[in-house]
């Protein structure tokens, strides 16, 4: 059992105070800075980008950071300006005490203060911060006593279709407001990509989209768990593929910085001085320029989408084949046969390829945001984008008539499109669609690679700087292997597959900061530990997620190991003197890719699903147990069906049981902390 504790901070923007109209100290020459922030939470800290050259930057990242078990720590955010050559300047801080973001989590401005003891330092005009901070406190149990829900939610997407809205996940979907919805999508995607079943969830819940759309426009076009669960998935297994394809025309776009616009009210014929013209710039010579940027831009990003069908992940293609099959038995009519490309264009270019392009940073293209002259040409392409997606049926509609320059090469690209879904769907359908790692980690990709510090194996006594030693590392699907440098023949390699944790260890350790330890298990059965450092906090987080999300399918993982080392006779966490002693702290799962983190740690997701079936308990007892002249169901196509009727009734009392149990263990739990009850076995 484990408290986990997470902290979502939205570093958004730094600006003016309001009274004063003063703006974050100026540090550079130029009377400008290059301010980043610095996130610290208990042990864990994470930095935001740096944003060159400005006086009010503007971010609007999250950073998640996960607390060890321990007293509750307050949260402190601090302003930096980055510096190519010397020490960092600081611009200024503000920090929170656990119990304000237990009770009253910080969301709006904030006014940046100086160091303790450090007033002089400031002037008096440090400048302010927007944050917006969520707590989310929750006690993982033993993995035992989460299993009777997750039997539940798995029998739900392998049972027969006809039982499908009569099952436990259907009446969990019911029960989840608009506002829930994207955090229970991804936690569920998650969950059943550790199971390996994410290809029978997606298409359990595509079933019961289909069931209930009558109109196909408008089929999966709103935020229902379908569509949220989709986009999740594609976010988790297709980050990769979705860089290798958009990256190179996106880095373009930032490294040439070219002025482009269509649209007459936004253009300013000032900037077009950067454009060659014979006589004064007018708006018709912006617009024929404008068109030649933005084809020679769209030109190469349709090519390598409809060029990249043997790099997207195989579990993507299985389940927009999936997809595809139920979207054509729903409508088989001549007149809707573009809906089974829109189904799969909707997902693929609406919410993955064009939000991609309009936010790189987002979706880890790129390391800090757009300008706004490189914003506004993402824009444009992003919208180009959109469109193809949506087979040019919206085209010439709307208020966006200037779009219109474009509409001969935006209808070329069409039938292109088609081919290329029609190709993607093209795949063995035997394979199992989402199995939990493979599809995240191929075994020939490099997946990462750079210089780490590595501990020697006995490293006999040698002071603690001179244990680490600097080797190169290169982590694929199949091994982590290092040498002295790039180029060196000779490597050691681990294999993956031997891999049993990834954990942090304690600064305390080696008294060194941006350690990691990879347990590995030999042929023999023996265990063996391998601390790497890192050069900082976030290559750190980096190298961790890559490890973790590489070895995910691995059996026998640990479910506990020592955040410490064991030196002088004993381990310096918990000072056991066995060094074969049981580990003293749970081991996680967690990996982070861009701003998502995805978990592939069944405990931790079915804990959430049971906390958002506690907040809808009470009506899940009035809406299927209380109400016995209830003449309507949850489905609208399902009717008063009596059988259906009992069956949901059924589903939602088997969820109340497995509630009951939980909240006992919980309280069980609760009580033992408090030194009332000695832990035991509860009922199954």
């Amino acid at each position: 059992m484990a408290k986990s504790s997470s902290l979502n901070v939205r570093v958004v923007e730094g600006r003016a105070l309001p009274a004063k109209d003063v703006d974050l100290a100026p540090r550079d020459i130029s009377g400008t800075s290059d301010p980043f922030a610095r996130v610290f939470w208990g042990s864990q800290s994470l930095e935001t980008s740096t944003i060159k050259k400005t006086r009010f930057p503007h971010w609007d990242e999250v950073l998640e950071l996960r607390e060890m078990p321990g007293s509750p720590s307050p949260l402190r955010v601090e302003l930096w300006d980055w510096d190519m050559v010397g020490k960092n300047d600081f611009l200024g801080m503000v920090e929170f005490p656990p119990q304000v973001l237990q009770h009253n989590p910080p969301n709006g401005w904030f006014r940046l203060q100086p160091f303790p003891r450090a007033e002089e330092d400031s002037g008096g005009s440090l400048g302010a911060l927007r944050l917006k901070v969520r707590l989310t406190e929750d006690c993982v149990l033993p993995s035992q006593y989460y299993q009777p829900l997750r039997e539940l939610l798995m029998e739900s997407v392998l049972g027969p279709a006809e039982e499908d809205a009569a099952s436990p996940l259907a009446v969990l979907e019911e029960l989840t407001s608009g506002d829930c919805r994207q955090e229970l999508a991804t936690k569920l995607v998650k969950l059943f990509l550790g199971q390996g079943l994410t290809g029978p969830f997606l298409d359990y819940l595509t079933r019961r989209e289909v069931a209930r759309t009558t109109d196909p426009n408008t089929l999966f076009r709103s935020n229902s768990l379908a569509s949220k669960s989709m986009e999740q998935f594609m976010k988790l297994v297709g980050m990769p593929y979705l860089h290798e394809v958009l990256r190179p025309v996106v880095s373009r776009v930032f490294e040439e910085r070219k002025y482009m616009e269509l649209d007459p009210c936004k253009m300013d014929l000032g900037r077009t001085r950067r454009i060659s013209f014979k006589g004064a710039p007018s708006e018709e010579h912006v617009r024929e320029a404008s068109l030649g940027l933005l084809t020679g831009y769209l030109g190469p990003i349709v090519d390598a989408i409809v060029g990249s069908v043997g790099r997207c992940p195989p579990a993507m293609r299985l389940a927009f084949k999936q997809l595809r099959q139920r979207v054509e038995e729903r409508f088989p009519q001549v007149e809707h046969e573009d809906v089974k490309y829109l189904a799969i264009s909707g997902f693929l270019f609406l919410r993955f390829f064009a939000p991609a392009i309009l936010t790189p940073k987002l979706f880890d293209l790129r390391d800090q945001h757009a300008d706004p002259q490189t914003s506004r040409s993402l824009l444009l392409l992003a919208k180009a984008v959109q469109s193809i997606g949506n087979l040019g049926q919206q085209l010439g509609q709307g208020k966006e008539l200037w779009m219109a320059p474009l509409h001969p090469f935006l209808l070329q690209s069409i039938s292109r499109v088609r081919d290329f879904l029609d190709q993607l769907v093209d795949v063995d359908g035997k394979e199992e669609a989402g199995g939990p790692a493979r599809a995240l980690v191929p075994p020939s990709v490099t997946v990462r690679e750079g210089y780490l510090l590595k501990r020697k194996e006995e490293p006999a006594g040698l002071a603690t700087r001179f244990a680490f030693k600097k080797r190169y590392f290169r982590l694929s699907g199949e091994t982590l292997s290092y040498s002295k440098s790039p180029e060196w023949q000779m490597r050691s390699s681990i294999p993956v597959s031997h891999i049993r944790a990834v954990e942090r260890v304690d600064e305390g350790a080696f008294q060194l900061p941006h350690v990691m330890q990879v347990v590995t298990q030999d042929g023999a059965g023996a265990m063996h530990t391998s601390y790497l450092q890192c050069k900082n906090v976030n290559e750190l987080n980096q190298w961790v997620s890559a490890l973790r999300k590489a070895s995910a399918p691995n059996p026998d993982k640990l479910a506990s190991c020592h955040p410490g080392a064991f030196r002088s006779g004993h381990w310096t966490c918990c000072l056991q003197a066995e060094r074969s002693a049981s580990g003293c702290s749970r081991t996680h799962s967690a990996v982070t890719l861009g701003d998502w983190s995805d978990p592939l740690d069944p405990d931790a997701e079915t804990q959430m699903v049971y906390r958002q079936l506690l907040l809808g308990r009470d009506r899940l007892r009035m809406k299927f147990l209380e109400d016995s002249n209830m003449h309507t169901t949850l489905e609208a196509d399902s009717g008063a069906c009596t059988d259906a009727l009992a069956r949901q009734r059924e589903a939602a009392a088997r969820l109340l049981e497995v509630l009951t149990d939980l909240d006992q263990a919980h309280e069980e739990f609760q009580q033992q902390e408090q030194g009332k009850v000695v832990w035991g076995p509860l009922r199954p």
